[in-house]
């Protein structure tokens, strides 16, 4: 018998970082046409930073969350319509009741990964309501292996149904993948899983070292359609999990048709590994902090690269973004004091 793996598709959630959070009711149906088509499990929808995170300091998206939602529900009947929850963003009564009566069938419920204690109240009330929950513990490079399975089974005695690591900087090596995944894959009783970004070129190698290490769900985008140099491109991994005989479920002529679809009419530009994006693998640093970086060093007439490498020795992770230009400002100052100290 084939061993099984479920692919779950973040393009509609995570790719909405690379468009500004700017999809809109047409391109949503579309895809989720499209994903439904070729079979594909579960398709996670909302803005880049999960569900009510709307907002000045992270980015407005176009539609409101219950717009998008609603739209998905339309057109998944069969593949589950998925949402990222992040307490701070997301609210039980604002957020999360509107969302369960829309009919969304699995929370990721997700938090950086020493703070799983905040995620109790959104994990028990999404079970009280009968819906999957996973837990998501973020910038997993940033601890050790034995604070992720502390933090894990907190999510799994919490009600918490798998766990799924994300390489929330696309910072690791398939060492640290397989040291991870396989220390939480015998320290739990539920299934584990692994979210990749491509920073340094190993979505794909690292999300199939996953899979030999224990992981049951890896997360995909269709192209790579993700913040920063993308995550690990769908229907690719749709294509090496079918080499490798795992069964995925997904139809893979199918997957390359909805890969030609989201390129034609979503994606804006592909996910390609720029310079920035390296800088910001290297340093451990969010790719959804690429953007603002990029405009915030241009505005400062600084280095973006400067401004990746100091957020990374301050472990700034998600959330964070006000501090970019904190970080600008101590650098513009720290340039201005060194060039008046060489000119005196």
């Amino acid at each position: 018998m084939r061993k099984k793996v479920y692919i779950h598709d973040v393009s509609l959630r995570d790719g909405s970082h690379a468009i500004s959070h700017k999809l809109d009711k047409h391109q949503i149906a579309l895809y989720c046409q499209a994903a439904e088509k070729a079979g594909v499990p579960s398709v996670e929808v909302g803005h880049g930073n999960g569900l009510g995170a709307s907002s000045i300091q992270v980015g407005f998206s176009r539609l409101e969350d219950i717009e998008m939602l609603s739209i998905a529900r339309e057109n998944l009947t069969k593949t589950k319509l998925a949402i990222h929850v992040m307490p701070g963003f997301t609210t039980i009564n604002k957020d999360l009741k509107k969302a369960f009566e829309i009919g969304v069938d699995l929370v990721r419920e997700a938090c950086h990964c020493t703070e799983a204690d905040i995620t109790e109240r959104h994990i028990a009330f999404a079970r009280d309501c009968g819906k999957e929950v996973i837990g998501a513990l973020m910038m997993t490079h940033m601890v050790s292996k034995e604070i992720l399975l502390e933090e894990a089974i907190k999510m799994q005695s919490y009600g918490a149904e798998g766990i799924v690591l994300y390489d929330s900087a696309g910072a690791y090596l398939p060492e640290n993948v397989r040291e991870k995944i396989s220390y939480l894959v015998s320290g739990l009783n539920i299934p584990v899983g692994f979210h990749a970004h491509n920073n340094l070129g190993m979505a794909i190698a690292n999300s199939i070292t996953a899979v030999e290490s224990g992981a049951k769900i890896i997360d995909g985008a269709i192209r790579g359609f993700g913040a920063g140099a993308g995550n690990a491109q769908l229907e690719v991994l749709a294509a090496v999990l079918e080499k490798m005989e795992y069964e995925t479920g997904i139809s893979l002529y199918k997957i390359l048709d909805a890969a030609e679809i989201a390129q034609e009419n979503i994606i804006e530009e592909l996910p390609t590994i720029k310079n920035l994006s390296i800088i910001s693998g290297l340093s451990g640093v969010f790719s959804g902090f690429s953007k603002p970086v990029s405009r915030v060093a241009k505005e400062y007439e600084l280095d973006a690269r400067d401004i990746f490498v100091e957020l990374g020795r301050r472990k700034v992770v998600a959330g964070q973004e006000d501090l970019i230009v904190e970080v600008a400002l101590d650098l513009k100052k720290k340039n201005s004091t060194f060039n008046s100290s060489s000119n005196g």
